[in-house]
């Protein structure tokens, strides 16, 4: 059985996701993380060198997670406890960001890094209230939002979003044949091609607007099940 946990990397979502793990009790707890990135998110020492984009990223979501009272990528070492906790194996899902973001830059053409380049410099300056706004427009239509990814950034959105898809959906494959019951906890950008990809498993999804909201009395569950 494969749990699908659609995240924000600027909330605060500790609670629900340790919630939502300690229900389940699973073999393996995957997370949207790289071996280097989890030790950076342990030691914030071993952050990318500055300047490059990576680091700029990193740094965006680093300021808007603060203005949630939170750190960015809190909920992945939540996750990896929570997975301790419950006695579960841990597992890292994704490619090596270094890895990522060198095939992207070298993948892109002159237009579309400089489109992409104002993008991240916006982003510097995106509010809370932006970002609520940004979520309630992608949460009303996925496909919209992806769709004009694809037009605007074609390139972008093949690297970090389709080609991260079928590496994780892999790797999610191996290890429930392997172990049984895995949860794995990624960003709710990538929950719809997770789902797509793992169709045929009839994967369970926990999605981010209900880590958001607090269990009604009477319903503790805040998840629900993909059927086919």
């Amino acid at each position: 059985m494969i749990t699908l946990v659609g995240v924000g990397h600027v909330f605060d979502l500790a609670s629900s996701i340790r919630r939502v793990i300690q229900e389940r009790r699973p073999a393996v707890v995957g997370v949207e993380l790289d071996p280097a990135r989890y030790a950076a998110l342990q030691s914030p020492e071993r952050r990318a060198p500055p300047f490059s984009v990576y680091a700029v990223l990193a740094y965006i979501q680093r300021r808007i997670a603060a203005e949630y009272g939170t750190q960015a990528g809190a909920e992945m070492v939540t996750a990896a406890k929570a997975a301790a906790e419950v006695g579960a194996g841990l597992a890292f899902l994704d490619l090596d960001s270094r890895m990522v973001i060198a095939r992207l830059m070298r993948a892109m053409t002159f237009r579309e890094k400089a489109r992409f380049a104002v993008s991240i410099l916006g982003g510097l300056f995106v509010s809370k209230k932006q970002v609520d706004a940004g979520l309630q427009k992608f949460e009303q239509n996925q496909g919209a939002f992806f769709d004009e990814l694809a037009r605007e950034f074609p390139t972008v959105k093949h690297v970090l979003i389709d080609e991260r898809n079928e590496h994780m959906a892999k790797a999610l494959r191996s290890l429930e044949a392997e172990h049984g019951s895995v949860v794995a906890v990624v960003g709710e950008g990538h929950i719809e091609g997770l789902r797509s990809l793992l169709a045929d498993r009839s994967p369970e999804l926990v999605r981010l607007r209900d880590l958001r909201e607090p269990p009604t009395a009477g319903n503790a569950s805040v998840a629900f099940s993909f059927r086919s």
